[in-house]
């Protein structure tokens, strides 16, 4: 099952802001846009503002206020940076924003245990058999983090 497409950082920006008005959450965005402002375009000449094709590059924070603590960067490049509670999802595409915050905001994401070697991840279920996992570094996770712990 793929995800719709989201050809464009503002068309995720729709789709995060939906999702925020659906789990009542407060949302603010930051944006950049030109390649004299996007922090990938760090070859743009001074003062540009178009890429050589002529395209405008947008590239937008979005922070969502509830719990858990989300923020999403959003890039030119079809991907986006995901961090939950502290622990930071890189190179998510942005196509899977949308259901990655379903996901998290829906209850289905959820922690686990490993006692040797010992760690706890954090694993974001998406449709169609996709999952993010990523180690959560914190030496006192957050009590979400620790509520939604699964045996296993």
């Amino acid at each position: 099952m793929n995800p719709p497409h989201l050809p464009t950082t503002e068309s995720a920006i729709r789709a995060i802001r939906e999702i925020a008005q659906d789990y009542r959450l407060k949302m603010t965005v930051t944006d950049d846009i030109g390649a004299d402002r996007t922090s990938c375009r760090t070859t743009a000449d001074i003062g540009t503002t178009l890429d050589p094709d002529g395209s405008l590059p947008h590239e937008a924070f979005v922070d969502l206020e509830g719990t858990p603590t989300v923020s999403v960067r959003l890039f030119p490049e079809d991907d986006a940076n995901i961090t939950v509670d502290h622990v930071e999802f890189l190179d998510v595409p942005r196509d899977s924003v949308p259901a990655f915050l379903r996901s998290v905001y829906g209850g289905l994401a959820y922690t686990k245990s490993r006692f040797f070697p010992p760690g706890l991840w954090l694993i974001v279920p998406l449709p169609g058999d996709t999952t993010h996992k990523e180690l959560v570094t914190l030496t006192n996770p957050s009590p979400w983090l620790l509520q939604i712990s699964r045996k296993g």
